[in-house]
């Protein structure tokens, strides 16, 4: 059975938006859900609010959706995952991706070469770095040197392990995450037929490499929600925010599977013109339904359950395109209310 999570979207500035994303916390842990993400960008980071969280709640997990595995050393993440790990009281799982080759460049400073091969071996030395209390951790490897000998007692962690989920959409990374991580952290174009075929396809090769059931990888979806009573608004909403990711060619190899390439290639030029309107019109009824849930309050628990099986978790998020931090705050709120009705009718009797 799916579990579900939520953004854990904060408004305001200063106290008062730490303060409003625990609200949510809180009642996503009231209503049942399993998780509460937060990610991070140029200017915010992933494990502060992560921090507060862990402090303002008692049972939900805590995930960073995604937070940049270059943007910190092998030592820093293994360091603050420990503090996060220990606040949460076990509660925390690490959602780790590198981005894109120019924003690893540009963004972080690192070369964007080969960023399936960083992630592997990223992966390795944090699990390394995560037993530090059992001895020094030696490793020379192509993207990360790490020699640490510690000088004194290292606490044990509460947990032998933390969970790592990894973000991918291309072939390498997924098997990355199929070989040696514990979940993939899908992305919001994803389909349940995409992930039911390619993704399990190459989940399943990196899996045959490390010798285990590919089933041991968690699967993650994030689902764009556009809910308001006026229904051809949040159509709109959700085809514009379609529209902005199905200009990459990232997202070429789905558009195939579904028979929208052709549709594909009229988003494509509708973004190079910077024409909205033909943008958004050029998203047809078959991808939003597909892709995203577009309706009102009202019809939103009908529609979580109506999203086929295929994914172990989803996040339920607001179209990240296109909306004020006011609308994506109202969007939340619904999605938290129709989650309320969703899991009390689906909870066993």
């Amino acid at each position: 059975m799916t579990t579900f999570g939520v953004n854990a979207f904060g408004v305001g500035r200063g106290p008062r938006r730490f303060a409003t994303m625990t609200e949510l916390a809180r009642e996503a842990e009231e209503i049942g859900c399993a998780a509460v993400w937060t990610s991070e960008l140029y200017s915010r980071s992933a494990t502060v609010p992560m921090a507060a969280l862990a402090a303002g709640t008692s049972t939900i997990r805590i995930g960073s959706n995604i937070a940049y595995g270059v943007g910190r050393s092998p030592l820093m993440w293994a360091a603050e995952a420990r503090d996060l790990d220990e606040l949460s009281g076990g509660r925390i799982i690490l959602g780790i991706g590198n981005g894109t080759p120019k924003m690893m460049e540009a963004w972080h400073g690192v070369p964007g070469e080969a960023p399936a091969a960083r992630m592997a071996e990223l992966l390795t030395v944090l699990k390394a770095l995560w037993r530090l209390h059992e001895g020094p951790v030696h490793h020379d490897g192509r993207f990360y040197h790490v020699h640490i000998s510690p000088t004194s007692d290292v606490p044990e962690p509460i947990r032998a392990e933390i969970p790592i989920w990894i973000a991918g959409v291309n072939k390498l990374m997924l098997r990355t995450a199929g070989e040696l991580a514990d979940g993939l952290v899908g992305h919001p174009m994803f389909t349940t037929d995409y992930v039911r075929g390619p993704v399990a396809d190459e989940i399943a090769a990196g899996a045959a490499i490390s010798g285990r059931d590919p089933a041991e990888v968690t699967i993650m979806g994030i689902r764009m929600c556009a809910i308001d009573d006026d229904v051809d608004l949040a159509r709109r909403q959700a085809a514009y925010a379609i529209g902005q990711y199905a200009a990459s060619r990232v997202y070429d190899r789905l558009f195939a599977l579904h028979g929208w390439s052709a549709e594909q290639e009229k988003i494509r030029r509708a973004a190079r013109d910077r024409d909205t309107e033909a943008l958004i019109g050029a998203v047809t009824d078959d991808m939003i339904d597909t892709i995203a849930i577009a309706c009102r309050p009202a019809e939103f628990p009908a529609a979580l359950a109506r999203i086929p099986a295929g994914f172990d978790h989803l996040d339920l998020i607001a179209p990240p395109w296109g909306l004020s931090d006011q609308e994506t705050r109202a969007i939340n709120s619904e999605i938290l209310a129709g989650l309320r009705v969703h899991l009390a009718d689906t909870v066993p009797v």
